[in-house]
């Protein structure tokens, strides 16, 4: 088995900096920290996580809390909880799924809070170890999310380019800021282009859209895109369609949001903005325990751009057919 000392030789530093990067990180750069951890995971080097809480007066644990219902028709949470725990297992803390009832039973580190809703803060604010939160917010907590606005305006920049002269919007029935942030990109850019903004609001299940197509099918026109705020919404438009017998994508099209599974179920495939949510998992990993690290102090919030996957809900450019549009991938970090 590997030691202290093997590890110190490895990343070519001393035992002393190896045991501070294990027991004291906070006392360490990121690049000494990033030296060590690698040497680690190469030698296999497994730490004494008890004597390492011991010194530290820490338990090792990140409670992470879920406050929405999770839906298991789509592995959403279980990408997000992934990407928390191998992020997590990286630094040798250990995640804790937890509820309302069992929020405060048993110590831990810090937390990760998801799916929170307004009425949540108060329950939030009693949190007494640093916490980020999965999801923007208003009331001053750093946070990882997507750039929901951005996304949205990306995705009615493209249904306008594509010919589709009436654009709707499908939202979810929450007067949250990640459903405003998405309402606004996509007002922002029908304004933009002159055209009337239509917004239709629905509880962020696949039977309230699909009911809403049955039962006001006459009102929507040939050569009509809806861009759906989630891809559950963006399955029952589709269903909907199906059942009056319309042409997809050349009369109607659709555009979801979110791409973890439903998109490529979706018969056709549904063209989408793919949030990375493993990736934001991870995230709120590094940022609750750099958190731990400073003591609590605010690591600012990170913002990821969506990514535009053209499937068979929409129509092809003729110089885009056969292609995936892909835009970079990249993170934003706002203080």
């Amino acid at each position: 088995m590997a030691t202290l000392n093997d590890v110190a030789k490895k990343a070519n530093v001393s035992k002393m900096t190896v045991s501070r990067v294990i027991n004291h990180p906070e006392q360490v750069t990121d690049e000494l920290k990033q030296l060590v951890y690698q040497a680690m995971e190469e030698l296999d080097y497994q730490p004494n996580i008890a004597a390492r809480a011991l010194a530290s007066n820490r338990t090792q644990v990140i409670k992470v809390f879920i406050m929405e219902e999770m839906d298991t028709t789509e592995p959403y949470y279980m990408n997000l909880l992934t990407g928390i725990a191998n992020e997590l297992d990286k630094h040798a803390y250990s995640l804790q799924l937890v509820t309302r009832r069992n929020l405060q039973v048993g110590r831990c580190d810090g937390f990760i809070v998801c799916g929170m809703r307004e009425e949540d803060y108060e329950l939030i604010g009693k949190l007494d170890k640093p916490t980020v939160l999965f999801g923007e917010n208003v009331h001053g907590y750093d946070y990882v999310d997507s750039k929901n606005q951005e996304g949205i305006e990306t995705a009615t920049e493209y249904g306008i380019s594509l010919g589709y002269e009436t654009l709707l919007y499908i939202g979810i029935d929450v007067d949250e800021p990640f459903e405003l942030s998405r309402e606004k990109g996509y007002i922002n850019q029908m304004e933009a282009h002159g055209k009337e903004p239509m917004i239709y609001r629905f509880e962020n299940h696949s039977r309230y859209s699909a009911k809403f197509i049955k039962e006001n099918w006459g009102l929507f026109r040939k050569n009509t895109l809806f861009i759906c705020s989630s891809d559950r919404l963006a399955i029952g438009i589709q269903r909907g369609l199906h059942e009056a017998g319309a042409s997809m994508p050349d009369d109607y099209g659709i555009i979801g949001h979110d791409g973890i599974f439903l998109d490529q179920i979706a018969h056709p495939q549904l063209t989408t903005m793919k949030q990375f949510v493993m990736e934001m998992g991870a995230e709120c990993a590094r940022l609750v325990v750099k958190k731990i690290e400073k003591n609590g102090a605010p690591q600012g919030n990170i913002r990821y751009d969506t990514e535009l996957i053209e499937r068979e809900t929409t129509r092809k450019k003729p110089e885009d057919s056969g292609r995936l549009k892909k835009h970079a991938k990249k993170r934003t970090r706002t203080k």
